[in-house]
């Protein structure tokens, strides 16, 4: 209970992720001075798959949340960031296999914002002894829920109140005001300690007031990762000389995508990978190809809803 209560003294959340790594041995630190470069390209191959749909009127705060719609009355949340030429862009790929080599980069933490009812980054990458600060930048409340993944099942690690910042103006003189307010402020920090259980390495965090607010993490145990940019291009450098497992991860990509690279002293390896788009239904509220009656928004409403953000196309 007294952790309970903590965790509702402010605005942000940092979540420790320790995994259960069992009798593992711990990653250990040095100077690599014969390290290689690993660097390639992420394609996803196949037909783009449907992104899911939300009726912002079932949903809370729609005039400000649908400041980023279809221009329908509804958000649309597309979880694979695809090129025109397949580039797939922000999929993490790590190395496995090696336990010692360069030190963690300890720049910054990894942070997500609560940001026009979006949380940004879609998928994040952390030590799995490390911190993931989630920061409300929004004049409504946010409700996080954490929960982690497998095959073996979701559990859930914890359930907290993100508010806003209390500059925030509260209560607005009509509806229209909120989709009006464009001001993003941070919130004070809330701590919560979550403990990812026996080889489970992913989880995702969703806001209970908004359902299309989602956001995935996965926990690495050495620093050979990389998230693909525009280009679905990554690159890892000071790698030791070795042949190792390049993993591919994206949440909705359901089976296991891996790659055989070796690389050599002081030497540059290449990897181009495509990734086989994943076929059928993914999701329970997938977007229509026709709207049925009980899913429509009224023309009134629909006026109400201004996606002056963002038009999304389904």
């Amino acid at each position: 209970m007294r952790t309970w209560n903590r965790m509702v003294m402010g605005t942000v959340v940092a979540v420790a992720l320790l995994l259960g790594l069992g009798e593992a041995e711990a990653y250990e630190e040095l100077t690599v001075t014969d390290g290689g470069t690993l660097t390639g390209q992420v394609t996803l191959d196949g037909a783009v798959p449907k992104p899911k749909g939300y009726n912002l009127t079932t949903l809370p705060d729609p005039l400000y949340c649908g400041r980023i719609s279809d221009g329908q009355g509804w958000r649309i949340l597309q979880p694979f960031q695809v090129g025109p030429a397949g580039e797939f862009r922000d999929v993490v790929v790590y190395l496995e296999g090696i336990d010692k080599g360069k030190p963690f980069h300890e720049r910054s933490l990894p942070q997500v914002e609560a940001k026009d009812c979006l949380f940004v980054p879609f998928t994040t990458v952390v030590r799995d002894d490390q911190s993931v600060t989630v920061v409300n930048m929004d004049p409504v409340m946010h409700d996080i829920q954490a929960y982690e993944t497998s095959h073996l099942g979701p559990r859930v690690l914890f359930n907290v109140p993100l508010p806003m910042n209390p500059q925030h103006p509260r209560n607005f003189k009509d509806r229209s005001d909120a989709a009006l307010y464009h001001k993003h402020l941070a919130g004070a920090p809330m701590k919560q300690l979550v403990n990812l259980s026996k080889g489970r390495r992913t989880f995702v965090m969703q806001c209970g007031f908004h359902a299309y607010m989602e956001s995935w993490g996965l926990a690495v145990t050495n620093p050979y990762f990389a998230k693909t940019d525009e280009q679905g291009r990554f690159t890892m450098t000071d790698v030791p000389p070795g042949t190792y497992k390049l993993v591919i991860w994206h949440p909705y990509i359901r089976t296991t995508v891996e790659h055989t690279v070796t690389v050599g002293p002081k030497g540059t390896a290449e990897a181009h990978i495509a990734v086989p788009a994943p076929i059928g239904r993914l999701y329970a509220n997938e977007v229509l190809d026709h709207a049925y009656v009980r899913y429509n928004v009224t023309e009134d409403t629909k006026k109400e809803i201004d996606p002056m953000i963002q038009k999304q196309a389904r």
